[in-house]
């Protein structure tokens, strides 16, 4: 019944075009060069009635409205021009000018207004549908990192990260990105999803990017930067569109691996009150191999862990790509001499062999990531949209549906194979031109996604017993021998890994994974569940048509997380954990000085669940100089807030190097560890053979790891996390000189309460403070016992670093077009970080950016009829990564894209062919991810 009733909606829609009075057909060229503009809006002014020309410029447009009227021809880049029709079947043939600089295109995220980018009283960075085609970059997405400013981290080959004004990690939480007006952060993993979740290049209308600040708009988490992709309109873009896309990833550890990506386009108004569109896109490809096998020994917070190969000798390690390997006997609490002694009193050896084992820690051999992975790269995105004008004008309902699903790979505390991840996005939004109340709820499903980290442990500690027991007898053999030690102990390995160790490749090693890799415990298995839901509306009204002297704008929005992972990521085991943030905004933007100077003032209050309300002002000034009123100098003041996050609040998860849990007030005694084996120093002081910790211990009885480390144990006293704040100082130029488009910005950041994870120790019994220390009938504190015996646990508590951070940095871009119509671009970012680390010793900020950035691009789209070019350079010096992953120093790099193109108006064609880091240099993009080689492409994509 519904089908039927659908169908013949469309159809009584369809026929409504059918009986159009009005024909007009035309060409729109470009002004300068003759060529036809594909793509050109044509739109009777003042109605919901248009289309838009195809591959040659030509259009047609059939309307039921009587002449006269007026249509407006119109596109991204091109100044806009209005014809008047008189008569039915009139021909219209137009030229558009293009726009002089970038700094004339209209923006709309710095204001929540349209407004040139020379007047934004923010900086603002921008992408196109022009940009999109001549990217020399495989995806348009990965193009971003072209932008002044702009940095995009690789944790994938299908989930990058876009992140601007450092302070980066793979779980980007502090960086905002909105789809069409949603938020397409996995609101349970906290990082915003790239463009697994995203857009088609061919429904692409614009991407704009706002570094710094933007709560006093936008609300928590619009922290240090904002990225908004838009979605073309099926009134204003129609007809069908579609790309193939091939070619091969290069690098060394992973050899030569074909890519594929395909997607189309439809969108049609099948009345001047309907629409609809559907775009769908599909890449499947091969990951970058992450094969670094050495050892990071940490060295504190502040400074890069020490890289060290692993040695043949050694007995116990713990690579960085290899898991498993964290499976010891000092783990259990024992060292091989312990053990071999146990196995003598089993009588499994000779009795008194025991005194030839040395007493040494011994490690199993773990399983390379490699093993572990197919490193199959997938991503699957559907967009869906219904869209009705029911009064034929500006007033547009609309209904979208987003869909997505992939495999990636995930770096956070450990290393994750996000596999068959879905997730999806349903809105209904109700706006104009002066309002839009938009409601969407987002929904993931972890699917097949494991741990690696846990895959292997658990994989090792299966059949552990025996192949310790089987290094001994090995030990005991090659030193009865006459082996030396070392020798012996490698012969050991040989041997256990040889008759224990399940083999890769192996069917039963392949059974031995399916199993731990579907099983959600992680004391035997590493699969995560998450089937989280996040439920958002927002709103905002401009006063503009009403109110003559100022443009006021009024909004707000709430916000509900349903955290669902039934406790394998937070302590939901009973079920659901839900919570709600609200807020509210106003903003007012007026002109003086014969609209020369432009003042914006912007404040909105926050409200989340579990913590006190915050207030977020915005001030700015814009001032127009010279006569064209073509100078524009710009300052501005804002405040920023960071809610913690799900897993800062609600997180109980044994990472296997420490337990992390979060701080939520009803999270603390919620999470409790597995039973844990006291020593039998531990069982003299009467504690008994095993002992449970609550998250509240980590919290409120713990050592600090910086103090143990350092020989003078001290009480941690660490505040439940609140949310971080920011105060942000921006000033600017921008210019067009003698035909030389200048964007200059220089901004200072101060950081309060910073929001990260410390790593402390709980010891299993005695009380930290040694408040139960008692002299006369004790040794030492009992706390201090059970440190000296093994008897603690790690803990990475989430709380607030009360040291003083600020960072600061400036960046200037210049571009212009040489040789009628070759494009030149240059642009320089500096970054600096200020932490005086021993504020802090046991923090790390993870600031994770380049003090310098260089990036250059040079092209033509129309080096002669129908074939251009596009080529980018980047260039950034040394940097520091922090995370809880790994530490290390990043080498400077150079990365070289290009691409040519050739178009073929005949078939409605563009064929492209380029590489993106040409130079063939493989470089990492934080220690432990696959080290990034080359990409070659070639594309063909057909536009209407």
């Amino acid at each position: 019944m519904m089908r039927k009733t659908l169908c013949a909606l469309i159809l009584m829609m369809s026929s409504a075009a059918l009986i159009a009075q009005t024909s007009i057909t035309g060409t729109v060229t470009d002004e300068q060069s003759g060529q036809p503009i594909p793509g050109a809006n044509i739109k009777v002014l003042g109605k919901a009635l248009g289309t838009s020309a195809d591959f040659d410029g030509n259009f047609i447009l059939e309307v039921s409205e009587n002449p006269p009227f007026t249509l407006e021809i119109s596109i991204i880049g091109y100044s806009s021009t209005t014809v008047d029709i008189t008569n039915n079947n009139q021909v219209v043939n137009v030229s558009l000018t293009e726009t002089a600089t970038s700094l004339d295109e209209v923006v709309i995220s710095a204001s929540r207004t349209p407004e040139r980018i020379m007047e934004s009283p923010v900086t603002i960075e921008r992408m196109d549908v022009r940009e999109i085609k001549n990217t020399s970059s495989p995806t348009f997405y990965d193009g971003l990192e072209n932008l002044k400013g702009v940095d995009i981290n690789t944790n994938s080959l299908t989930n990058k990260v876009v992140n601007t004004r450092g302070f980066a990690t793979f779980a980007n939480t502090r960086f905002m990105q909105l789809v069409d007006g949603m938020d397409n952060s996995s609101p349970a993993l906290n990082f915003a999803l790239g463009n697994l979740l995203g857009m088609s290049e061919l429904d692409v209308k614009t991407v704009e990017i706002l570094p710094g600040a933007a709560s006093a708009l936008y609300g928590a988490n619009a922290f240090n930067g904002m990225l908004f992709m838009t979605s073309k309109n099926p009134f204003d873009s129609q007809g069908f569109s579609m790309y193939g896309k091939t070619g091969l990833t290069s690098s060394e550890d992973a050899g030569d691996n074909r890519f594929v990506d395909v997607g189309f386009r439809g969108a049609f108004a099948f009345s001047e009150k309907f629409a609809a569109k559907a775009s769908f896109s599909f890449l499947k490809g091969t990951e970058w191999y992450a094969t670094d096998y050495n050892e990071y020994i940490d060295n504190g917070a502040g400074n890069p862990d020490t890289v060290k190969p692993i040695d043949a000798t050694q007995t116990s390690f713990n690579a960085l790509n290899v898991y498993g390997d964290e499976v010891s006997l000092g783990a259990l609490g024992l060292d091989l001499n312990q053990f071999a002694q146990l196995m003598e009193q089993g009588g499994l050896i000779p009795a008194g062999s025991s005194s030839l084992i040395p007493a040494a820690n011994v490690s199993r051999t773990g399983y390379k990531e490699v093993d572990l992975s197919d490193y199959d790269a997938q991503s699957v995105k559907a967009d869906i949209s219904l869209n009705f004008r029911p009064f034929a004008n500006d007033f547009e309902i609309i209904l979208n549906s987003k869909f997505g699903k992939g495999n990636t790979i995930y770096q956070g505390a450990n290393r994750y194979n996000i596999k068959n991840f879905f997730m999806q996005q349903h809105k209904i939004e109700v706006k104009n031109d002066n309002f839009f109340v938009r409601a969407y709820m987002t929904a993931e499903d972890a699917g097949d996604s494991y741990d690696m980290r846990f895959a292997g442990i658990n994989l090792n500690k299966v059949d552990a017993q025996t192949w310790f027991g089987t290094y001994v007898g090995g030990y005991l053999q090659a030193v009865l021998g006459g082996a030396s030690n070392d020798a012996a102990h490698s012969l050991a390995r040989q041997n256990a890994d040889a008759t224990v160790t399940l083999q890769p490749g192996t069917p039963e090693f392949d059974a031995a994974v399916e199993k731990v890799t579907t099983d959600p415990d992680l004391v035997t298995g590493s699969k995560f569940v998450d089937e989280t839901k996040l439920y958002h509306i927002d709103a905002n009204y401009n006063l503009a048509h009403l109110i003559d002297w100022a443009d006021i704008q009024v909004g707000g929005s709430w916000r509900q997380y349903s955290l669902n992972s039934s406790g394998t990521i937070f302590t939901d085991y009973d079920g659901p954990i839900n919570y709600d943030e609200y807020g509210a905004y106003t903003q007012l933007q007026k002109k003086f000085a014969d609209d020369r100077l432009k003042f914006t003032g912007s404040i909105r209050y926050d409200k989340a669940q579990n913590f006190d309300g915050n207030v977020s002002p915005r001030i700015s000034f814009v001032y127009s100089a010279g006569a064209e009123k073509n100078h524009n100098i710009r300052a501005s003041f804002q405040t920023g807030f960071r809610n913690p996050t799900t897993q800062d609040q609600y997180i109980g998860l044994d990472a296997s190097e420490a337990i992390l849990v979060g701080s939520a007030p009803d999270n603390l005694d919620r999470y409790t560890t597995v039973p844990l084996e006291v020593s039998t120093v531990g069982q003299s002081l009467g504690v008994p053979g095993q002992v449970t910790l609550s998250g509240r211990s980590a919290y409120e009885n713990s050592f600090t790891l910086a103090s143990v480390q350092a020989g003078n144990p001290t009480k941690s006293n660490f505040g439940y996390v609140q949310p971080e704040k920011v105060t942000a100082f921006e000033a600017g130029y921008r210019s067009v000189i003698e035909g030389v488009t200048v964007d200059f910005s220089a901004y200072y950041n101060k950081y309060e309460d910073f929001i990260g994870n410390k790593t402390v120790l709980v010891p299993y019994y005695g009380q930290t403070d040694f408040s139960d220390f008692d002299p006369n009938s004790m040794p030492a504190p009992p706390a201090a016992i059970a440190l000296s015996q093994g008897d603690y646990q790690p803990f990475q508590v989430y709380t607030n670093s009360a040291a003083d951070i600020s960072s600061y940095g400036a960046g200037i871009g210049l571009s212009t077009k040489i040789w009628s119509g070759y494009n030149v671009g240059v642009n320089y970012t500096y970054s600096k970080f200020d932490f005086d680390q021993s504020t802090d010793p046991d923090y790390e900020a993870g600031f994770n950016t380049p003090e310098n950035k260089v990036k250059v691009s040079f092209g033509n789209p129309n080096v002669f009829e129908n074939f251009g070019f596009n080529i980018n350079a980047r260039w950034n010096d040394e940097y520091l990564w922090e995370s809880t992953f790994a530490d290390a120093l990043i080498e400077e790099r150079t990365v070289i894209d290009a691409q040519v193109s050739y178009s073929l108006p005949k078939w409605k064609s563009t064929f492209k062919i380029g590489g993106a880091n040409l130079g063939g240099k493989e470089y990492f993009s934080a220690p432990g991810n696959g080290k990034i080689g080359s990409q070659y492409f070639a594309s063909w994509t057909i536009n209407p």
